[in-house]
């Protein structure tokens, strides 16, 4: 049986009114999943404020109320509990709740703008390798064990990562990746969490839809890296410029990784080639099947994660060789005509700039470039006629398109787009809203030896449009297209 009290422990209180001494059914902070005896959190969101349901919470049978303001009306038999701050609150019970599961497993976070999901991924994918039973959090999947759940946030609302994580532990799990968001930070989802390691990819330019500009963003990065413990360790990307500032003031053992940098862990490129990179990782050689500049330093995080959770130099790098990219993450195909087509995630600037950076440094002669991207709607449009620039600058042909307009309309998402367009490209670029008959377009104009870039959507198996979602895989679009053409 679990006590109001108990799941107020480390909660900072600012009022309390009534008993509570009284034993709770579920913490919950949806108003409509409230039941008999349930403690609901009001929690203002970005969308609407639980305040407005605590007369709802209570009619349905809550027995307490979290609360910033207390309401006006206080019924007799309920506990209302006063914080300064509901989210931070409700992560810090959701943790008491499920008995505190992350300090009973080794949880690593990773957290930056790009790279986030394929290095949990791989860490998931070489511990499991190794031998142990790991545990994964991330934009794709969640993974407890070998059980697959599906994912519908980067970083989980704090009381399903509580939840989540209560269910490894129970299933003998050692080791948990997640994805670290800047959502999840701002939002408080990570509080009460104990980290055994975080990592810093890097930062650059996304969510400014969502923070008021790159400083907030910037900041509430490096605010994970405040609160990890000195038990913890931060590793961090030194060749990013704010790769340091992440290590300023936390209390966590602290490491960097760099291809350019002096640094604890380092990596030097000797061939890139579209079949893996020959890398040499701390004076050894190893070739790996992934490829491009920021695979490297992706391998590399998770060769160093690898070390500084107890694995063996040599055996890391063994397993390290052995992985393969995940879906939607330079997920390449060569069809019958030679033609490469490859589906990546690139939804921001920096991450589109190194994936055509990286196929142009593979590419060994004429071979044009065509590249298929959008923005999706309802985000930051900042970053629309950037992309637009990075795309017509370093492609040969660039086809813009829709990738989820979401309540927008794609041809006013696409002329932001084409305005980042500097003059003398404006003849490489078309446009064509639809985004099959864009990617089937690609497919007609692309001869033996070519190369189609298709990015923006990466592993995401849906379109949506007006709030509704269909089926639309990139890899099994361009696929088929390629063999329906013959080609």
């Amino acid at each position: 049986m679990i006590l109001v009290r108990d799941i107020l422990y480390k909660v900072t209180l600012e009022k309390v009114v009534g008993n509570t001494s009284v034993a709770l059914r579920e913490l919950v902070f949806d108003s409509r999943k409230v039941g008999l005896d349930d403690v609901f959190v009001a929690v203002k969101g970005t969308l609407t404020d639980g305040h407005i349901y605590i007369k709802k919470a209570i009619e349905q049978g809550a027995i307490a109320i979290v609360c910033e303001q207390l309401p006006l009306e206080i019924v007799n038999g309920i506990t209302y509990i006063q914080v300064a701050d509901s989210q931070k609150a409700l992560a810090i019970m959701a943790a008491n709740f499920y008995d505190n599961p992350s300090q009973e497993i080794k949880l690593v976070g990773v957290t930056g703008t790009n790279g986030k999901t394929t290095i949990v991924t791989l860490l998931y994918n070489l511990f499991k390798e190794a031998g142990h039973e790991a545990g994964l959090l991330s934009t794709v999947k969640i993974m407890v064990g070998n059980a697959q759940l599906i994912a519908t946030h980067t970083t989980p609302d704090s009381l399903t990562i509580n939840r989540l994580l209560r269910e490894m532990v129970a299933a003998g799990i050692e080791f948990c990746f997640m994805e670290v968001s800047s959502h999840g930070i701002h939002q408080k989802r990570t509080e009460g969490l104990h980290f055994t390691g975080g990592i810093f990819t890097n930062l650059s330019h996304d969510h400014l839809d969502y923070h008021k500009d790159f400083k907030e963003y910037r900041d509430v990065k490096k605010m994970f890296f405040d609160q990890l413990p000195k038990t913890a360790f931060a590793l961090t990307n030194i060749d990013d410029k704010n790769g340091a500032l992440m290590l300023q003031n936390t209390a966590a053992k602290k490491y960097t990784y760099a291809l350019k940098s002096y640094a604890d862990y380092k990596a030097q490129i000797l061939e890139n080639q579209l079949q893996g990179l020959l890398l040499r990782i701390n004076n050894q050689d190893l070739w790996v099947k992934l490829i491009g500049d920021f695979n490297a330093y992706n391998l590399l995080a998770i060769y160093a994660t690898a070390e500084l959770l107890g694995m063996d130099s040599m055996e890391a790098l063994q397993f390290v060789s052995t992985l393969e990219s995940i879906d939607g993450r330079f997920q390449y195909l060569i069809s019958k005509s030679k033609i490469t087509a490859i589906v990546d995630y690139a939804h921001t600037p920096d991450a589109l700039k190194n994936v055509l950076e990286t196929i142009n440094e593979i590419r060994t002669g004429n071979e044009v470039l065509i590249t298929v991207v959008g923005c999706g709607g309802d985000r930051d449009s900042k970053k629309r006629p950037i992309m637009g620039g990075i795309a017509a600058q370093l492609s040969t042909k660039v086809i813009f398109t829709s990738d989820n307009p979401r309540t927008e309309d794609p041809e006013d998402i696409i002329q932001q787009i084409e305005k980042g367009v500097p003059a003398e490209y404006y003849k490489k670029t078309v446009s064509i809203s639809n985004r099959r008959q864009a990617i089937k377009m690609a497919c007609q104009m692309a001869e033996e030896n070519d190369i189609i870039l298709i990015a923006g959507k990466g592993h995401e198996t849906y379109q949506e449009i007006d709030g509704l979602r269909t089926d639309f895989d990139d890899f099994k679009v361009v696929s088929e297209l390629l063999t329906a053409l013959n080609k």
